[in-house]
């Protein structure tokens, strides 16, 4: 077989626009299965962030070789391979922010500019950023490098998000699925079909983490309580199935791909795209004026809960600490990580205090399977505590105040 036989079997995405929606519900799946699952890798087995980052990226390289091998749209292959990828750069962010302490702003600033490079030099060399002509290698390239740079950057522009904003989980899904579906929207319309393919993408990884987190996230937090590793099956089993149906309709298989040197035609008229590229602009203005006017709302005494939670975690800790079923060892670790965190914070070390509470966050997500068994009400007591210390202590404008009244209440429910 020649080469160029070789590169006519890549097909990669779907035969008519409306299916692309597919494939942002399948990113979506595999998104919150990546995001759970290295959650669950990372502490609650205690693999630690470096070491599962490092894991990641040699099966990413054998996952990526597989895929560039087999020459054609495989599902399975190909689905693998995007859960791998959301997990990479989901952990390449993390380390980026609690590793080296590279703050959330520049981090997306960072990945976005990335983005942009990538973009222009695929167009520069292929004359086209379409999903239905990767009918080459390097497009196909191209590709997943680009795939991988938009999990970096939806994680990093969604955590900032969240930091900016205070949300909860439930509420945190919201705007993401809101902007998902204007773009759906817009695309119906008229709106250029490669760019509102890749606004989507990009959009369904902090959906998708969302998700992750609303279903993982204890009642006392706002989630459902799932656990991260419920979630993890619940939503492969998603991922399964939607493998499954595309695998034996082949609804998602274009037959005759586009030649190499043919760009895709648009069927919408260069009006109508302009007129919905400035319909684009005004969303994206009106989710800009969102976060910025929940930047400004008092969500940093822990993230909007701090008033309404103290007087009944106040009250569950009057007699005594809540800890009386739980490991004295861990225990003590979880106060000595507080009593750090407090001192530094009095001391007027941020940056130091916000380092030693992610201590606090690793032991504690990692201890979760284990406590939480033993008396749940005594874990969403502490998790809820522990859950308003750290928004606290990295609030985007700590309030010492604040700060000192969140982990000295948790102090006294660990005795």
């Amino acid at each position: 077989m020649t080469n160029s036989q070789v590169d006519s079997t890549r097909r990669l995405l779907s035969k008519v626009p409306e299916v692309t929606v597919w494939f942002w519900i399948i990113k979506i799946l595999c998104t919150t299965v990546g995001e759970s699952f290295a959650d669950w890798i990372n502490t609650s087995l205690g693999v630690g962030l470096a070491l599962t980052a490092l894991l990641f990226t040699v099966v990413l390289a054998v996952v990526l070789v597989w895929q560039l091998r087999v020459g054609r749209y495989v599902p399975f292959v190909y689905w693998f391979t995007v859960v791998v990828l959301s997990v990479t750069g989901t952990l390449y962010t993390d380390i980026l922010t609690d590793t080296l302490h590279v703050p959330l702003a520049v981090s997306t600033s960072v990945f976005a500019a990335a983005l942009a490079v990538v973009f222009g030099v695929w167009f520069a060399r292929e004359r086209t950023l379409s999903i239905h002509s990767i009918v080459t290698l390097p497009r196909e390239l191209f590709y997943w490098l680009a795939v991988l740079v938009t999990f970096a950057l939806g994680t990093a522009a969604g955590d900032w998000t969240l930091q900016l904003t205070g949300w909860g989980p439930g509420t945190s899904v919201l705007l993401p699925a809101g902007l998902i579906a204007a773009i759906a929207l817009g695309w119906r319309l008229g709106a250029n079909a490669v760019l509102s393919f890749w606004l989507g993408y990009i959009l369904t990884r902090p959906l998708g983490a969302n998700l992750g987190d609303w279903f993982a996230s204890s009642r006392a937090d706002h989630g459902l309580g799932v656990g991260t590793a419920v979630t993890s099956v619940i939503f492969l089993l998603a991922i399964l199935a939607t493998v499954v149906y595309l695998t034996r309709t082949r609804a998602d298989v274009i037959e005759t791909p586009q030649t190499p040197t043919t760009p895709p035609v648009s069927a919408a008229s260069p009006a109508r795209e302009r007129l919905m590229l400035a319909y684009y602009a005004l969303v994206a203005v009106a989710a800009g004026v969102l976060l910025v006017w929940a930047a400004a709302q008092p969500h940093s005494s822990a993230a909007g809960d701090d008033e309404t939670a103290a007087t009944p975690s106040t009250a569950a800790v009057a007699s005594g600490p809540v800890t009386a079923h739980f490991p004295t060892a861990d225990i003590a670790n979880y106060r000595t990580i507080t009593r750090d965190t407090l001192t530094k914070v009095q001391a007027g070390q941020q940056a130091e205090a916000k380092t030693r509470i992610k201590d606090l966050e690793t032991a504690w997500d990692k201890d979760q399977d284990t406590l939480q068994p033993m008396d749940a009400s005594a874990w969403d007591t502490l998790d809820h505590q522990i859950d308003a210390a750290l928004h606290a202590v990295r609030a985007a404008t700590p309030d010492p105040a604040v700060e000192s009244r969140t982990l000295t209440t948790l102090l006294t429910s660990l005795g």
